[in-house]
């Protein structure tokens, strides 16, 4: 307990930064879209998406140009990218009910951003700290966003400008973004057992030496 105590404290220093508001824009942008996408207002929530990517595509490289990169940064980006991308899918479900695969395959997305936040979640139970984004991670999602926005804008009855795309194309396009998110995934199985593993030989070690001083 008090190692995630302690990871909370160092969590939130130098957090005032313009990345971290620009994840913190992302977030409150996922209202505003599924407000729009809900009344029908399909362009304008395409616009709203388009923003929200933009400002994912542009809060790392200010961090790495300028130097502020912190605790907060690391967690917060994916973790707004996981609301953005579930709030995507949820509101594609709603839209697309009726297509049988279409369905299935968003579902799976929803099963993996499950899985994620289970994830960093265990790790921060033990005073750990997910890992940053790996480059696979940023392709997948840079992927997600590009088709989810082409799905939105040209894909369905309801399309935002009309409906160019069939649904064969949607459906592969969701296919290619799901298996791209999956490889995210399992991409970052390797860097959350060696933490799991670090962290239960440090306890084990501080019990040891617990053990030899008594």
């Amino acid at each position: 307990m008090d190692g995630f105590k302690d990871n909370m404290k160092d969590l939130f220093k130098g957090w005032n930064t313009i990345p971290n508001w620009l994840c913190f824009l992302r977030i409150a942008l996922i209202p505003v879209f599924s407000a729009l996408f809900i009344k029908d207002h399909f362009l304008s929530a395409a616009i709203i998406m388009a923003i929200a990517a933009l400002t994912d595509l542009f809060d790392g490289k200010i961090a790495r140009k300028y130097n502020m990169v912190s605790n907060l940064g690391k967690m917060l980006d994916p973790i707004a990218d996981k609301l953005s991308q579930m709030a995507i899918v949820i509101i594609l479900l709603y839209k697309f009910w009726d297509i049988t695969y279409f369905k299935v395959l968003l579902f799976m997305f929803i099963a993996k951003e499950i899985l994620m936040l289970i994830g960093g979640a265990l790790l921060l139970a033990k005073g750990l700290r997910p890992a940053a984004a790996e480059m696979v991670g940023k392709v997948s999602t840079t992927v997600f966003y590009v088709f989810m926005i082409l799905i939105i804008a040209f894909g369905g009855e309801n399309a935002a400008i009309k409906n160019i795309l069939p649904e064969p194309v949607m459906i592969g396009m969701v296919v290619i973004s799901l298996i791209l998110t999956f490889a995210a995934l399992f991409s970052y199985v390797p860097g959350f057992v060696k933490q799991l593993k670090e962290n239960k030989q440090n306890g084990e070690n501080e019990e040891n030496a617990e053990e030899v001083s008594e």
